[in-house]
Protein backbone atom coordinates (compact mmCIF):
# COMPACT_ATOMS: atom_id res chain seq x y z
CA UNK A 1 0.00 0.00 0.00
CA UNK A 2 1.67 3.20 -1.18
CA UNK A 3 1.13 6.66 0.26
CA UNK A 4 -0.74 7.71 -2.89
CA UNK A 5 -2.90 4.55 -3.01
CA UNK A 6 -6.62 5.27 -3.21
CA UNK A 7 -7.99 4.13 0.17
CA UNK A 8 -11.64 4.04 1.21
CA UNK A 9 -12.40 4.11 4.93
CA UNK A 10 -16.03 3.06 5.35
CA UNK A 11 -17.34 4.47 8.61
CA UNK A 12 -14.66 7.16 8.89
CA UNK A 13 -16.62 9.24 11.40
CA UNK A 14 -17.05 6.44 13.97
CA UNK A 15 -14.67 5.52 16.77
CA UNK A 16 -12.80 2.87 14.78
CA UNK A 17 -12.98 4.55 11.38
CA UNK A 18 -11.84 7.96 12.65
CA UNK A 19 -8.85 6.36 14.36
CA UNK A 20 -7.91 4.52 11.14
CA UNK A 21 -8.24 7.77 9.18
CA UNK A 22 -5.97 9.58 11.67
CA UNK A 23 -3.41 6.79 11.52
CA UNK A 24 -3.33 6.78 7.72
CA UNK A 25 -2.92 10.55 7.50
CA UNK A 26 -0.19 10.53 10.14
CA UNK A 27 1.66 7.90 8.10
CA UNK A 28 1.47 10.08 4.97
CA UNK A 29 -1.39 8.41 3.10
CA UNK A 30 -3.04 11.32 1.33
CA UNK A 31 -5.45 9.84 -1.20
CA UNK A 32 -8.26 8.89 1.19
CA UNK A 33 -11.88 8.50 0.14
CA UNK A 34 -14.63 9.04 2.71
CA UNK A 35 -18.39 9.52 2.69
CA UNK A 36 -20.80 10.46 5.44
CA UNK A 37 -24.02 8.49 5.88
CA UNK A 38 -25.91 11.43 4.35
CA UNK A 39 -23.70 11.22 1.27
CA UNK A 40 -23.78 7.43 0.92
CA UNK A 41 -26.20 5.01 2.57
CA UNK A 42 -24.25 1.75 2.72
CA UNK A 43 -27.44 -0.28 3.17
CA UNK A 44 -28.45 0.66 -0.41
CA UNK A 45 -26.85 -1.79 -2.84
CA UNK A 46 -27.25 0.36 -5.95
CA UNK A 47 -25.68 3.39 -4.31
CA UNK A 48 -22.74 1.36 -3.01
CA UNK A 49 -22.06 -0.22 -6.38
CA UNK A 50 -22.22 3.17 -8.10
CA UNK A 51 -19.83 4.64 -5.54
CA UNK A 52 -17.25 1.87 -6.06
CA UNK A 53 -17.58 2.07 -9.85
CA UNK A 54 -17.01 5.83 -9.74
CA UNK A 55 -14.29 6.10 -7.06
CA UNK A 56 -12.36 2.87 -7.78
CA UNK A 57 -10.62 2.51 -4.40
CA UNK A 58 -7.62 0.20 -4.28
CA UNK A 59 -7.84 -0.60 -0.57
CA UNK A 60 -10.84 -0.71 1.77
CA UNK A 61 -11.16 -0.56 5.54
CA UNK A 62 -14.69 -1.71 6.36
CA UNK A 63 -15.29 -0.08 9.75
CA UNK A 64 -18.90 0.98 9.15
CA UNK A 65 -21.71 -0.61 11.10
CA UNK A 66 -24.28 -0.26 13.84
CA UNK A 67 -22.69 -0.71 17.27
CA UNK A 68 -23.77 -0.37 20.89
CA UNK A 69 -23.70 -1.82 24.38
CA UNK A 70 -25.87 -4.42 26.12
CA UNK A 71 -29.01 -2.25 26.32
CA UNK A 72 -29.37 -1.33 22.62
CA UNK A 73 -28.27 -4.80 21.50
CA UNK A 74 -30.95 -6.37 23.66
CA UNK A 75 -33.63 -3.83 22.70
CA UNK A 76 -33.08 -3.54 18.94
CA UNK A 77 -31.70 -6.89 17.71
CA UNK A 78 -33.50 -6.61 14.35
CA UNK A 79 -31.82 -3.26 13.65
CA UNK A 80 -28.41 -4.65 14.56
CA UNK A 81 -28.61 -7.74 12.39
CA UNK A 82 -30.28 -6.05 9.41
CA UNK A 83 -28.13 -2.93 9.17
CA UNK A 84 -24.83 -4.72 9.70
CA UNK A 85 -25.67 -7.50 7.25
CA UNK A 86 -26.70 -4.99 4.59
CA UNK A 87 -23.68 -2.73 5.03
CA UNK A 88 -21.04 -5.44 4.93
CA UNK A 89 -22.74 -7.45 2.18
CA UNK A 90 -22.95 -4.42 -0.11
CA UNK A 91 -19.40 -3.20 0.55
CA UNK A 92 -17.69 -6.61 0.32
CA UNK A 93 -19.45 -7.51 -2.92
CA UNK A 94 -18.86 -4.09 -4.49
CA UNK A 95 -15.19 -4.27 -3.52
CA UNK A 96 -14.88 -7.59 -5.33
CA UNK A 97 -16.71 -6.26 -8.40
CA UNK A 98 -14.45 -3.21 -8.62
CA UNK A 99 -11.34 -5.36 -8.09
CA UNK A 100 -9.92 -3.72 -4.98
CA UNK A 101 -6.48 -5.00 -4.08
CA UNK A 102 -7.25 -5.63 -0.42
CA UNK A 103 -10.21 -5.27 1.94
CA UNK A 104 -9.98 -5.42 5.73
CA UNK A 105 -13.23 -6.19 7.53
CA UNK A 106 -13.57 -5.06 11.16
CA UNK A 107 -15.50 -7.55 13.22
CA UNK A 108 -15.71 -7.77 17.00
CA UNK A 109 -14.56 -10.04 19.80
CA UNK A 110 -18.24 -10.71 20.59
CA UNK A 111 -18.34 -13.15 17.66
CA UNK A 112 -16.73 -15.80 19.86
CA UNK A 113 -18.71 -18.23 22.04
CA UNK A 114 -19.89 -16.95 25.41
CA UNK A 115 -17.97 -19.64 27.27
CA UNK A 116 -14.94 -19.91 25.00
CA UNK A 117 -11.66 -20.99 26.63
CA UNK A 118 -9.52 -18.03 27.67
CA UNK A 119 -7.62 -16.39 26.11
CA UNK A 120 -9.72 -16.73 22.96
CA UNK A 121 -7.96 -17.99 19.84
CA UNK A 122 -9.17 -17.23 16.33
CA UNK A 123 -10.01 -20.90 15.74
CA UNK A 124 -12.61 -20.89 18.54
CA UNK A 125 -15.08 -19.16 16.22
CA UNK A 126 -18.36 -21.15 15.93
CA UNK A 127 -17.27 -23.65 18.57
CA UNK A 128 -20.09 -22.84 20.99
CA UNK A 129 -23.18 -20.78 21.81
CA UNK A 130 -23.07 -16.98 21.64
CA UNK A 131 -23.85 -14.46 24.38
CA UNK A 132 -27.65 -13.91 24.07
CA UNK A 133 -27.55 -10.16 24.76
CA UNK A 134 -25.62 -9.41 21.55
CA UNK A 135 -26.37 -12.50 19.48
CA UNK A 136 -27.90 -10.59 16.53
CA UNK A 137 -24.87 -8.33 16.19
CA UNK A 138 -22.47 -11.25 16.57
CA UNK A 139 -24.24 -13.30 13.90
CA UNK A 140 -24.03 -10.39 11.47
CA UNK A 141 -20.30 -10.01 12.11
CA UNK A 142 -19.72 -13.75 11.76
CA UNK A 143 -21.48 -13.57 8.39
CA UNK A 144 -19.06 -10.82 7.36
CA UNK A 145 -16.04 -12.92 8.33
CA UNK A 146 -17.39 -15.91 6.41
CA UNK A 147 -18.35 -13.78 3.41
CA UNK A 148 -14.78 -12.50 3.16
CA UNK A 149 -13.51 -16.09 3.34
CA UNK A 150 -15.99 -17.24 0.68
CA UNK A 151 -14.94 -14.50 -1.75
CA UNK A 152 -11.32 -15.44 -1.16
CA UNK A 153 -11.97 -19.10 -1.96
CA UNK A 154 -14.27 -18.61 -4.94
CA UNK A 155 -12.94 -15.40 -6.48
CA UNK A 156 -9.31 -15.33 -5.24
CA UNK A 157 -9.99 -12.00 -3.54
CA UNK A 158 -7.60 -10.65 -0.90
CA UNK A 159 -10.04 -10.02 1.93
CA UNK A 160 -9.22 -10.50 5.62
CA UNK A 161 -10.81 -9.72 8.97
CA UNK A 162 -9.64 -8.30 12.26
CA UNK A 163 -11.45 -8.93 15.55
CA UNK A 164 -10.82 -5.98 17.87
CA UNK A 165 -11.57 -6.29 21.55
CA UNK A 166 -13.58 -3.59 23.38
CA UNK A 167 -12.48 -0.25 21.92
CA UNK A 168 -12.37 3.16 23.56
CA UNK A 169 -10.82 6.52 22.75
CA UNK A 170 -11.43 10.07 21.51
CA UNK A 171 -14.68 10.42 19.57
CA UNK A 172 -16.45 7.63 21.47
CA UNK A 173 -20.21 7.48 21.99
CA UNK A 174 -21.23 8.74 25.43
CA UNK A 175 -25.01 8.32 25.10
CA UNK A 176 -26.04 6.37 28.20
CA UNK A 177 -28.75 4.57 26.23
CA UNK A 178 -26.44 3.18 23.55
CA UNK A 179 -22.81 3.42 24.65
CA UNK A 180 -20.39 0.73 25.79
CA UNK A 181 -19.30 0.37 29.41
CA UNK A 182 -16.12 2.47 29.44
CA UNK A 183 -17.49 5.68 27.87
CA UNK A 184 -20.72 5.26 29.86
CA UNK A 185 -18.75 5.16 33.10
CA UNK A 186 -16.72 8.23 32.10
CA UNK A 187 -19.88 10.21 31.52
CA UNK A 188 -21.66 8.94 34.63
CA UNK A 189 -18.74 9.74 36.92
CA UNK A 190 -18.03 13.10 35.33
CA UNK A 191 -21.65 14.20 35.71
CA UNK A 192 -21.79 12.90 39.29
CA UNK A 193 -18.63 14.85 40.11
CA UNK A 194 -19.93 18.08 38.55
CA UNK A 195 -23.30 17.76 40.33
CA UNK A 196 -21.75 16.88 43.66
CA UNK A 197 -23.44 13.47 43.82
CA UNK A 198 -22.03 10.85 46.18
CA UNK A 199 -22.98 7.69 44.25
CA UNK A 200 -22.62 6.19 40.79
CA UNK A 201 -24.56 3.05 39.89
CA UNK A 202 -22.76 0.53 37.67
CA UNK A 203 -24.66 -2.15 35.75
CA UNK A 204 -24.13 -5.76 36.83
CA UNK A 205 -22.05 -7.37 39.55
CA UNK A 206 -18.74 -5.84 38.50
CA UNK A 207 -17.19 -9.32 38.29
CA UNK A 208 -17.07 -9.93 34.49
CA UNK A 209 -13.61 -9.45 33.06
CA UNK A 210 -13.03 -7.35 29.95
CA UNK A 211 -10.10 -6.35 27.77
CA UNK A 212 -9.91 -2.76 26.51
CA UNK A 213 -7.95 -1.42 23.55
CA UNK A 214 -7.23 2.23 22.78
CA UNK A 215 -8.65 3.12 19.36
CA UNK A 216 -5.36 4.49 18.02
CA UNK A 217 -3.66 1.16 18.82
CA UNK A 218 -6.43 -0.67 16.96
CA UNK A 219 -5.92 1.63 13.96
CA UNK A 220 -2.19 0.99 14.00
CA UNK A 221 -2.88 -2.76 13.97
CA UNK A 222 -5.27 -2.42 11.02
CA UNK A 223 -2.76 -0.47 8.93
CA UNK A 224 -0.07 -3.00 9.86
CA UNK A 225 -2.26 -5.95 8.81
CA UNK A 226 -3.36 -4.49 5.48
CA UNK A 227 0.00 -3.01 4.44
CA UNK A 228 2.68 -5.24 6.00
CA UNK A 229 1.44 -8.82 6.34
CA UNK A 230 1.23 -11.50 3.66
CA UNK A 231 -2.28 -12.97 3.42
CA UNK A 232 -3.30 -16.40 2.27
CA UNK A 233 -6.43 -16.38 0.13
CA UNK A 234 -8.52 -18.03 2.80
CA UNK A 235 -10.10 -15.03 4.52
CA UNK A 236 -7.69 -14.84 7.42
CA UNK A 237 -8.77 -13.63 10.85
CA UNK A 238 -6.53 -11.69 13.23
CA UNK A 239 -7.38 -10.93 16.86
CA UNK A 240 -6.50 -7.37 17.91
CA UNK A 241 -6.25 -6.65 21.62
CA UNK A 242 -4.12 -5.47 24.50
CA UNK A 243 -3.46 -8.98 25.80
CA UNK A 244 -4.67 -8.31 29.36
CA UNK A 245 -8.01 -7.79 31.06
CA UNK A 246 -9.60 -6.57 34.31
CA UNK A 247 -12.93 -6.77 36.10
CA UNK A 248 -15.59 -4.14 35.49
CA UNK A 249 -15.21 -3.23 39.17
CA UNK A 250 -11.50 -2.55 38.65
CA UNK A 251 -12.30 -0.51 35.55
CA UNK A 252 -14.89 1.57 37.44
CA UNK A 253 -12.36 2.34 40.18
CA UNK A 254 -9.73 3.34 37.61
CA UNK A 255 -12.16 5.70 35.86
CA UNK A 256 -13.26 7.19 39.18
CA UNK A 257 -9.60 7.94 39.95
CA UNK A 258 -9.01 9.54 36.54
CA UNK A 259 -12.21 11.61 36.62
CA UNK A 260 -11.75 12.58 40.25
CA UNK A 261 -15.05 11.14 41.46
CA UNK A 262 -14.71 10.39 45.17
CA UNK A 263 -18.17 8.97 45.93
CA UNK A 264 -19.19 5.35 46.28
CA UNK A 265 -19.72 2.85 43.49
CA UNK A 266 -22.87 0.73 43.69
CA UNK A 267 -23.26 -2.37 41.51
CA UNK A 268 -26.79 -3.13 40.32
CA UNK A 269 -26.95 -6.92 40.16
CA UNK A 270 -30.45 -6.81 38.65
CA UNK A 271 -28.81 -5.77 35.39
CA UNK A 272 -27.13 -8.33 33.08
CA UNK A 273 -23.42 -9.06 33.25
CA UNK A 274 -23.05 -10.42 29.74
CA UNK A 275 -20.16 -12.77 28.93
CA UNK A 276 -18.19 -13.73 32.09
CA UNK A 277 -14.80 -13.13 30.49
CA UNK A 278 -13.57 -12.01 27.10
CA UNK A 279 -9.80 -11.94 26.65
CA UNK A 280 -8.31 -12.38 23.20
CA UNK A 281 -5.26 -14.43 22.35
CA UNK A 282 -3.23 -11.89 20.36
CA UNK A 283 -0.17 -14.08 19.76
CA UNK A 284 -0.61 -14.11 15.95
CA UNK A 285 -0.02 -10.38 15.65
CA UNK A 286 2.67 -10.33 18.34
CA UNK A 287 4.63 -12.98 16.49
CA UNK A 288 4.16 -10.96 13.28
CA UNK A 289 5.63 -7.88 14.97
CA UNK A 290 2.73 -5.81 16.34
CA UNK A 291 1.49 -5.18 19.86
CA UNK A 292 -0.54 -2.48 21.62
CA UNK A 293 1.42 0.47 23.01
CA UNK A 294 -1.06 2.41 25.18
CA UNK A 295 -1.47 1.40 28.86
CA UNK A 296 -5.11 1.51 29.95
CA UNK A 297 -4.83 4.34 32.46
CA UNK A 298 -2.97 6.55 30.01
CA UNK A 299 -5.58 5.83 27.36
CA UNK A 300 -8.45 6.55 29.76
CA UNK A 301 -6.85 9.87 30.74
CA UNK A 302 -6.52 10.84 27.09
CA UNK A 303 -10.10 9.78 26.43
CA UNK A 304 -11.44 11.75 29.38
CA UNK A 305 -9.56 14.85 28.27
CA UNK A 306 -11.07 14.51 24.80
CA UNK A 307 -14.50 14.05 26.41
CA UNK A 308 -14.07 17.28 28.39
CA UNK A 309 -13.00 19.19 25.32
CA UNK A 310 -16.13 18.11 23.48
CA UNK A 311 -18.79 17.82 26.18
CA UNK A 312 -17.85 19.98 29.17
CA UNK A 313 -19.21 23.57 28.94
CA UNK A 314 -17.06 24.83 31.81
CA UNK A 315 -14.27 27.36 31.12
CA UNK A 316 -11.06 26.03 29.64
CA UNK A 317 -9.11 26.93 32.80
CA UNK A 318 -11.18 24.41 34.75
CA UNK A 319 -10.23 21.69 32.30
CA UNK A 320 -6.55 22.60 31.99
CA UNK A 321 -5.18 19.90 34.28
CA UNK A 322 -6.85 17.02 32.42
CA UNK A 323 -6.03 18.55 29.04
CA UNK A 324 -2.39 18.68 30.10
CA UNK A 325 -2.62 14.97 30.89
CA UNK A 326 -4.05 14.43 27.40
CA UNK A 327 -1.11 16.26 25.84
CA UNK A 328 1.36 14.24 27.89
CA UNK A 329 -0.34 11.00 26.89
CA UNK A 330 0.15 11.87 23.21
CA UNK A 331 3.69 13.25 23.48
Amino acid sequence: MKTDSRIYVAGHSGLAGSAITRRLRTAGYHNLVTRTHAELDLTEQGAVRAFFASEQPEYVFLAAGKVGGILPNSTYPADFIYQNLMIQTNVIDAAYRSRVKRLLFLGSSCIYPKLAPQPIKEEYLLSGALEPTNEAYAIAKIAGVKMCAAYCRQHRAEFASVMPTNLYGPGDNYDLESSHVLPALIRKMHEAKVRGQDEVVVWGSGMPRREFLYSDDMADACVFVISELPWSQSGEVFNVGAGEDMTIMELARLIARVVGFEGRLTFDTSKPDGTPRKLLDVSRLRIAGWQAQTPLERGVRATYAAFLERHDPRPATVRSEVETQYALAHS
